[in-house]
């Protein structure tokens, strides 16, 4: 037994646990701690090491940006069951609905709009699942194509800012949350692009497949259907606006935005209840507007690189002057909106059940977070990472070649990892051969994101197809959902792909924050310090380990 083989012997390990099926979080752990002692008896491995596990789990317990992921859970929550996914589904499918193939692009559209303020998977696939396959099914559609659709529009939500995952993966990278935002909106427009482009295709080579609803099923047409459109989507988008839009101005860190997102998921809520006072429905739009009114000067000023330098000093003077009686107003108008709400045992109700949903999400990546911490430590203590690095720098076709390896690696791994394990365990190893290789690290998690897209729809953990099959009736068999997915699999590669060789899909997005005064409309985003890598792709916790462990090797 040698110190080289340490690491893909404890790599090695956690796939067989992975396999056999036991909690990641706990197999995780259990390995780390396991090859931890079993190091220190072979002498491999030194005990002090293990004094700064404790620093590292407490650092992951403060670290203020994890704050986001509860808060855009609690959003997501919130927004499936409120009922304005059915809104926005009856209404878009009126509108498509004389199109050929016409209810497959409401169900793109929609799972789109769904996906960038609700986050969630489950609740995209389940709401578009209930109310638009049985219409589907009902007026002709192919029964392939009408699962595919709507399990592939559910994943855009994996993309789409403002994404849990792209949270996580800003954190593991080392990089604002911001940024790759800003960096996930070009490949997202290009995602919703091929899914249409894709049905356009269909629409054309086999019509019977996707017929135009007939008259007697379009019962609104004119001012009336436009109206219900709008009414379903332009608070949704106010609510995207505000929450991505502050966070990539720089008016709000991604966990103010997160808690921004949940206020506003309780104000739709409110919006979309019929029993709701028209007191509240006032002070929900008030709310609304206040916000709209911080972020619209806030977007001058976030582009001030080309904007005119009159209108971006006007930006700057307004937000300095009228941001914080808006804050107030809006803080009021919320207030009012929870003396309102308490009374309706409905909405009681589903705060409830939002808050038990948050919670165990919460705990679930905590969890694996704490685990990933105790597997990460001891496999850099065995030089796990040097074995990394060695293995993919040597890798012939030097940046392309990781490139490829890496996703095809990745894609395999989402047959059986979902996207927090792959995040929590695969990028922190990835990360620093990337950053040695010359490779921005917006871009690459972007990119790993675009490809983990697809392990929600591939056998045998593609929960999306597991959600679908929950909801869909009794004569839809399992085999039309898993054969209706692979187009749409395809289609998210074809994503990567073309995010490989045009990278500025992402890069161009970025790099466009605020270039004025930001300190004196008080702008400036705090990035935890621990969280900042250096040169090397290192944190500041992966320097104190490495510092510890070269004392002790020298004996000091």
């Amino acid at each position: 037994m040698t110190r080289e083989l340490m690491a893909p012997l404890m790599f090695g390990g956690l796939v067989v646990f992975m396999l056999i099926g036991y909690p990641v979080a706990f197999s995780l752990a259990a390995v780390g701690l396991f090859f931890g002692f079993w190091g220190i008896e072979l002498g491999f491995f030194q005990v002090e090491l293990l004094q700064a596990l404790p620093e590292r789990v407490f650092g992951i317990i403060s670290n203020d940006l994890l704050l986001a992921i509860p808060f855009f859970t609690f959003m997501g929550a919130i927004l499936e069951r409120c009922g304005l996914a059915e809104d926005m589904l009856d209404s878009m499918g009126q509108l498509f609905g004389p199109v050929r193939g016409g209810l497959a692009y409401a169900v793109i559209i929609v799972g789109a709009i769904l996906g960038a303020i609700t986050g969630t998977v489950a609740a995209s696939v389940i709401a578009m699942g209930l109310i638009s396959l049985p219409i589907m099914m009902r007026y002709g559609y192919d029964m392939r194509l009408s699962t595919g659709v709507i399990a592939a529009s559910g994943t855009i939500t994996q993309l789409i800012p403002p994404s849990l995952v792209l949270v996580v993966l800003a954190d593991q990278l080392g990089r604002s949350v911001g940024d790759m935002y800003a960096g996930a909106i070009g490949p997202s427009l290009v995602q919703i692009l091929l899914f249409c482009l894709y049905i356009l295709a269909l629409s054309i080579i086999k019509p019977a497949a996707m017929p135009a609803l007939p008259p007697e099923a379009r019962t609104m047409k004119g001012w009336p259907l436009i109206r219900k459109c709008l009414w379903g989507m332009v608070p949704s988008v106010v609510l995207i606006f505000l929450v991505l839009g502050t966070i990539l101005m720089g008016l709000a860190t991604p966990t103010e935005g997160g808690a921004m997102g949940a206020v506003g998921a309780i104000v739709l809520a409110v919006l979309h209840h019929k029993e709701f006072s028209r007191r509240g429905k006032i002070a929900a739009w008030i709310a609304l507007a206040a916000l709209t009114v911080i972020a619209v000067p806030g977007f001058f000023v976030w582009q001030d690189a080309w904007m005119p330098a009159p209108l971006v000093n006007a930006a700057t003077a307004f937000l300095g002057f009228a941001k914080s009686p808006l804050f107030a107003l809006f803080y009021t108008a919320l207030t009012i909106l929870m003396l309102e709400a308490a009374f309706i045992p409905e909405l009681r109700g589903l705060i409830r059940e939002a808050c038990g949903s948050t919670m165990r999400i919460t705990a679930m990546v905590l969890f694996i977070l704490v685990g990933s911490t105790v597997f990460g430590l001891v496999f850099r203590g065995v030089d796990g990472d040097l074995w990394i690095e060695h293995l993919l720098t040597s890798l012939p076709g030097g940046v392309t070649g990781f490139l490829i390896f890496v996703n095809i690696f990745v894609f395999f791994l989402a047959f059986f990892l979902d996207y927090f394990e792959i995040a929590f365990i695969i990028i922190p190893l990835l990360a620093p051969v990337a950053t040695k290789l010359g490779i921005d690290l917006i871009w690459f998690g972007v990119l790993l994101g675009a490809n983990m897209q697809t392990s929600f729809m591939h056998p045998p953990f593609g929960f999306a197809l597991f959600y679908l099959r929950g909801v869909a009736p009794k004569e839809v068999k399992s085999s039309d959902i898993y054969w209706g997915a692979i187009p749409w699999v395809v289609l998210q590669l074809i994503l990567v792909a073309i995010l490989i060789f045009f990278p500025g899909l992402v890069t161009s997005f970025v790099n466009n924050g605020p270039t004025g005064t930001p300190s004196t409309i008080e702008l400036q985003m705090d990035t935890p310090q621990n969280n900042t890598p250096d040169a090397d792709g290192k944190t500041e916790q992966d320097r104190e380990a490495a510092d510890l462990e070269k004392a002790i090797r020298e004996g000091k």
